[in-house]
């Protein structure tokens, strides 16, 4: 395809000069695309007069573009792009025209005419943008507003022709005219209104004298209006919604629905008693845990052996991990735990009871968030509790310093959990005194393959170790199976 300047020469009437205005014109065209953040064009006139050639094109580099392909050297037509023809034919701009694309798509267009020195139009400069999904949440709103003008005057016909709505509904329905007045109250709505302590309700009564101040009732009559509000009588409790109905812009009046919702109510209040029986529960377990743990901390002081010392400090650790879980869950009071909460308290809690007081250790957390129910973390929690300690307590030896790293990862199927130091490594061939090591390893693995389905490997060099965990995404969240259904 040849230069911006033969396009023209060739297939418009444009002179020599006009086309070098136009390619002069088309050299800046990419900062304009930037800048609005939109697919910038320049067409020309045609003989016909009826359509443009599109003789110059640039796509934004800071926004998606309307066009896989280029469209330099097509034509634009006045049926797909009016604006365009518009603006070449009238010399006037145009702000916020809708069309459609040479690739059939929905775009907003800016178009301002360029002419040249004499004031003749020689082409037009075109900003499109797309306006997809503008267009079909419009298109919604118009079903949405349909839908509701002939549902309004469905139930306003059958209260006006027939005298009455059908009785088997489960809410009350009170219907009124154009003056506020009642029109129609359904058998449902007069029982509702009766439990309510309003029985003597007649039609042609005041809507407005019901339930509500005329304030409240103004905002109902608004055009956009909407009232929804909950009302108290003893033990029992009602949801009221009001809304009114327009045609042709014009209000012909309005619908009220009562629905008795003593029962959800009730069944919420239970909900909130058993959820705080459910949270001091958990407190309670936690702070019998934590006395369990302080008269371990009690007796591992008093005995002078270390390896009674250790295996005491080991348990008490232990305890402590499950401790965290049934805290979290008596706080938040939830059935999901926030795991990557969990691995920082327990750190800290194993730095500070297993940790030598001349070395430093660093426990970095990286990688994805982890929400798991309460049974899953629990085990989770002792898997980590024996890897955390293991390295604090073997790894690092006699250094003055090391680091650990847990990494969490979710690969949609699989939870992925490493622990990593940097420490001495782990000599297979020799059990350490007491035999710390490979029995926290032992434990970990077993809680992981018979309460997880899952599988633990060991990496260990002079490097240091690194300890992966993977699991099953079925055991991941709690939450998983309710979107899935």
């Amino acid at each position: 395809m040849g230069t911006i300047k033969e396009l023209c020469l060739e297939h418009t009437l444009l002179s020599a000069q006009d086309a070098e205005t136009i390619e002069a014109l088309a050299r800046h065209l990419q900062l304009i695309a930037d800048v609005s953040q939109a697919d910038v064009f320049i067409d020309c006139p045609l003989p016909d007069k009826g359509s443009a050639l599109v003789v110059a094109q640039a796509q934004p580099a800071t926004a998606p573009s309307l066009y896989r392909t280029s469209v330099i050297g097509q034509h634009a037509y006045a049926r797909n792009e009016p604006a365009v023809m518009f603006s070449l034919i009238s010399g006037e701009a145009v702000v916020g025209s809708r069309g459609i694309s040479q690739e059939q798509i929905a775009m907003q267009q800016n178009v301002s005419p360029i002419a040249n020195r004499q004031g003749k139009i020689i082409g037009a400069l075109i900003m499109e943008q797309d306006i997809s999904e503008k267009v079909e949440q419009e298109r919604n709103v118009e079903r949405l507003v349909e839908t509701t003008e002939q549902l309004s005057e469905t139930l306003l016909a059958m209260a006006m022709s027939e005298g009455r709505v059908q009785s088997l509904m489960h809410e009350g329905i009170i219907l009124f005219d154009d003056k506020e007045r009642l029109t129609y109250v359904n058998p449902r709505a007069r029982t509702l209104l009766h439990e309510m302590g309003k029985p003597g309700i007649a039609i042609g009564d005041e809507i407005t004298r019901l339930f509500f101040d005329r304030e409240q009732w103004r905002n109902v009559f608004e055009p956009t209006g909407f009232l929804c509000r909950e009302l108290q009588n003893g033990k029992l409790a009602f949801e009221l919604k009001a809304v009114a109905i327009y045609r042709a812009g014009r209000k012909v009046g309005g619908l009220l629905l009562i629905r008795d919702i003593s029962e959800l109510k009730d069944k919420e209040k239970q909900l909130m008693i058993k959820s705080a029986v459910i949270k001091e529960i958990h407190h309670r377990v936690k702070n019998n845990l934590q006395t369990v743990s302080s008269l371990l901390r009690l007796q591992m002081r008093r005995t002078k052996l270390a390896e009674v010392a250790r295996v005491y400090r080991d348990s008490i650790n232990r305890i402590n991990s499950i401790a965290v879980i049934h805290e979290m869950l008596a706080y938040e009071g939830l059935d999901t735990i926030h795991f990557n909460d969990v691995v920082d308290r327990i750190s800290r809690t194993i730095l500070s009871s297993s940790a030598k007081p001349d070395q430093t250790v660093k426990v970095r957390l990286t990688g994805d968030e982890l929400h798991l129910r309460s049974d899953v973390a629990t085990t989770l929690a002792l898997v980590l509790n024996e890897l955390i300690q293991n390295c604090v307590l073997h790894a690092f030896g006699e250094r003055s310093q090391g680091e650990i790293v847990i990494s969490i990862r979710n690969t949609g199927l699989v939870i992925d959990v490493q622990v990593t130091d940097n420490g001495c490594g782990i000599d297979a061939s020799a059990e350490p005194e007491g035999g710390g090591t490979h029995l926290g390893l032992k434990i970990a693995e077993t809680l992981i393959e018979e309460n997880l389905d899952g599988h633990i490997s060991i990496v260990s060099d002079e490097r240091g170790t690194n300890v992966r965990i993977a699991f099953p995404v079925a055991y991941y969240p709690a939450e998983a199976e309710d979107e899935g259904g």
